[in-house]
């Protein structure tokens, strides 16, 4: 009788722990590339006023009543991206990337994002298919599950609520 007793609290807290198994806590690296601790000051026009740490705020604030848990990373070299990606494997459960300018040359960053195997969401401020002609095209956006251009701090929820989405 106490075996059977104990093979059902086992079977109890097995279903319980895979009921809850969704509600496990998420990780997302939330990556900003060069130039991007200049928000607020550089081209406001383009990029909005708020500052770079405003942003992050936001997307806190945002995040708030979801389960994740999210880390903030910026950095004006390519290595440092490319390290902190590198470090992301087997750590995070998903990428949310502003490359900034790295956008549309760094192969050394595709490649990175291609070899961890994590979903990537690459997020732009402004969209980059209506500004100079350079800027239009991305070599990380094959790599990436989706491209979210064009809609300010808003993007980088959205960003987000996709990565939530894709049950990660």
């Amino acid at each position: 009788m106490e075996m059977e007793k104990l093979l059902c609290i086992v079977i109890q807290l097995s279903i319980s722990y895979f009921d809850n198994l969704e509600k496990i806590m998420k990780k997302i690296l939330v990556m900003n590339g060069p130039n991007l601790n200049m928000l607020g000051i550089r081209e406001t026009g383009v990029y909005g006023a708020k500052t770079l740490d405003e942003v992050n705020a936001f997307i806190l604030k945002q995040a708030k009543d979801k389960d994740v848990e999210l880390e903030f990373f910026q950095s004006n070299h390519e290595g440092a991206l490319i390290d902190k990606l590198h470090d992301a494997y087997g750590r995070k459960d998903g990428i949310i990337l502003n490359a900034g300018a790295y956008t549309h040359y760094s192969y050394a960053i595709r490649d990175a994002i291609s070899s961890i195997h994590l979903p990537c969401v690459e997020v732009h401020l402004s969209d980059i298919h209506a500004r100079e002609e350079f800027r239009h095209r991305s070599v990380i956006s094959d790599v990436c599950i989706a491209q979210i251009c064009g809609k300010g701090e808003q993007g980088y929820v959205d960003a987000l609520n996709m990565l939530l989405e894709e049950r990660i």
